[in-house]
């Protein structure tokens, strides 16, 4: 009988010892945005529990009559509750750090930054003090909440901003229709624009203007005058092995076919303009070749340039020559043109083949950069590279506190005159003339 249990306490001492130690790094690593969940409630529960687990070991046996290993036990369990408060010192001095920055250089690199918030308390000050350009709006915003409310709290931000003398701020959302359709509740569901891909021309047509319209009346209602739609990625064969858990870009794709994309994504946009909201077209150089999800992976687009110009990127070209849409650059590189490089801060994709080959001298933004094929490596890279690369505006949606640490990227390489001031220059043109078109 002994035996049994001397393995059970054994197993239990184990289990102890492997979750105190998942515990802790989840604690060290708390500010990651993969531990976004964890927070608030989460990191709450993590406290009390370590707290019980201590009180436990301490009350079987006591504390002298441990042995060193039973001793360096109630340590571990004792480190989770520290490594979270640790964590939160950084956050705070960095934030503290940020809002200190000169007001002339937070003005003027925050009108490269969209941040998506949870709570108005959280961007309220960032909008009034220029930190920011624009809100990324999405589900969490609207959970449990009236379209009221969400329209009373946009016009309290641009209020703010109004009264601060600075431009108005841009608000963006995913609306795309199907399963992207983030203000659904309150917002009418509309399905992919995928279902209107092989319609007859005309049909097709008039069905991708009215479903434009329909987003554009419901989200400007709002307040809201960017979306981040369509998609232009081409629809992936279906044989192809993805690792795609998040993007699902075969849900999202409106067609295989690049004059398909081009005619539906064209009529959507010109709908979506007429009701006074901007479209920005995504994602760019083209997700339907890509087997690893950018949410989480590296992805690489081992395509000639030249098979890529006559089929995948064929939608972008036709469709911003013909309408007044923002292009998005995905965390994809381009292995013919640079590789090992994500498009989003190339200045090789963005400055030679989409401002010089192109001519494209629109809004460019990235991808969100609080993604795995960004933020596992050097963000702060990715920062500097993108506003030298002329990225005009720099997306930061999924975790919006991690928009202090990528400001104090820029912000460090500003002091240290590793930012392009021409390329600088050029994007303020850009952004300003776009402020005075919408």
């Amino acid at each position: 009988m002994r035996a049994p249990m001397q393995v059970s306490k054994s197993i239990g001492i184990s289990l102890l010892w492997i979750v105190g130690f998942v515990l802790v790094c989840a604690g060290i690593s708390n500010n990651d945005p993969y531990l976004v969940p964890l927070r608030g409630t989460g990191n709450l529960l993590l406290v009390v529990a370590s707290a019980a687990v201590v009180l436990l070991l301490v009350r079987r046996t006591g504390w002298r009559r441990r042995t060193l290993a039973g001793r360096l036990l109630v340590i571990l369990w004792c480190l989770p509750p520290l490594a979270v408060l640790a964590a939160h010192g950084v956050f705070e001095l960095r934030k503290h750090r940020v809002l200190r920055t000169e007001p002339v250089l937070a003005r003027s690199l925050g009108q490269h930054f969209i941040v998506g918030y949870r709570s108005f308390d959280e961007v309220a000050p960032l909008v009034e003090k220029g930190f920011i350009a624009g809100i990324y709006v999405t589900g969490r915003n609207v959970a449990g909440r009236t379209a009221d409310a969400l329209k009373t709290e946009i016009a309290a931000l641009q209020a703010r901003r109004g009264a601060a003398g600075l431009p108005p701020l841009m608000v963006a959302t995913d609306q795309e229709g199907g399963i992207v359709s983030h203000l659904v509740p309150p917002l009418t569901r509309l399905p992919a624009l995928a279902s209107l891909a092989d319609l007859a021309p005309d049909e097709r047509k008039a069905k991708a203007e009215e479903f434009g319209r329909i987003h554009g009346r419901e989200l400007a209602s709002l307040g809201i005058n960017l979306n981040l739609a369509p998609v232009l990625d081409l629809r992936p064969d279906a044989r192809h092995d993805r690792l795609d858990f998040n993007t699902l870009i075969n849900q999202r794709a409106i067609s295989a076919d690049p004059a398909k994309v081009s005619a539906v994504a064209g009529a959507y946009i010109h709908g979506l303009e007429s009701a006074g909201v901007s479209a920005t077209v995504k994602h760019f150089p083209g997700l339907g070749r890509v087997r690893a999800d950018t949410h989480h992976f590296d992805a690489d687009l081992d395509t000639p340039v030249g098979e890529l110009d006559a089929t995948d990127w064929r939608p972008f070209r036709d469709v911003l020559s013909t309408t007044g849409a923002r292009l998005m650059v995905g965390h994809v590189a381009v292995s013919a043109l640079d590789p090992g490089r994500p498009a989003s801060h190339s200045k090789v994709v963005v400055d030679g083949l989409l401002r010089k080959t192109w001519n494209y001298q629109g809004i460019v933004m990235t991808d969100d950069l609080v993604m795995g094929a960004i933020y596992q490596h050097d963000v702060c890279t990715a920062v500097v590279e993108a506003l030298n690369a002329g990225v005009d505006l720099l997306l930061v949606a999924y975790d919006g506190l991690q928009f202090y640490r990528l400001f104090a990227c820029a912000t460090d390489a500003a002091a240290r005159g590793e930012l392009d001031a021409a390329m600088l220059h050029d994007s303020e043109t850009r952004l300003g003339r776009a402020l005075l078109i919408d």
